[in-house]
């Protein structure tokens, strides 16, 4: 039996190998529960299969299968960036480059001043919340009182 890898590498992750390869990829920053199980199954593994069982090969089929998906007959809805603003090409970003995309969508709609942008200039809710109640920073949270004062002492002559 070969020997069983205790941490291995993946998108910049460190991952159990004790873990199953569905429950593994879950701690990778833009991999779910749906994503990771069409990894394994178009990658042939059974699903009880642990992550340090993965020989060197199989583990580089599995880090090519997550930069590219398509490639490996993963269905395009399972992509968590579909019709890329700069290329139009579907695509599955993890990590820091999911981070950095986040990002620069963000500055892209603050840039063209559209009213979500506007919002996150502003440090609001951005997707419709209400704000009455939830969501207050700073100082004018709340009821505030005036401190009690003591009595002065009147003078007695």
């Amino acid at each position: 039996m070969p020997e069983e890898k205790k941490i291995i590498r993946i998108a910049g992750t460190d991952l159990d190998g004790n873990l199953k390869i569905e429950r593994a990829l879950w701690k990778i920053k833009g991999i779910g529960n749906m994503f990771a199980r069409a990894i394994r199954t178009a990658g042939g593994w059974p699903p009880d299969k642990k992550l340090g069982e993965l020989d060197d090969n199989e583990i580089e089929k599995l880090k090519e299968m997550i930069r590219d998906p398509a490639k490996f007959g993963i269905k395009p809805w399972l992509l968590n960036r579909r019709r890329d603003i700069e290329t139009g090409k579907d695509m599955h970003l993890v990590s820091s480059e999911l981070e950095f995309a986040q990002k620069s969508d963000i500055e892209f709609l603050k840039k063209i001043k559209a009213r979500r942008g506007i919002r996150h200039m502003l440090g609001l809710k951005v997707r419709g919340q209400r704000t009455r109640n939830t969501g207050r920073k700073g100082p004018a949270v709340g009821v505030s009182r005036k401190k009690v004062q003591p009595a002065k002492a009147s003078k007695k002559e």
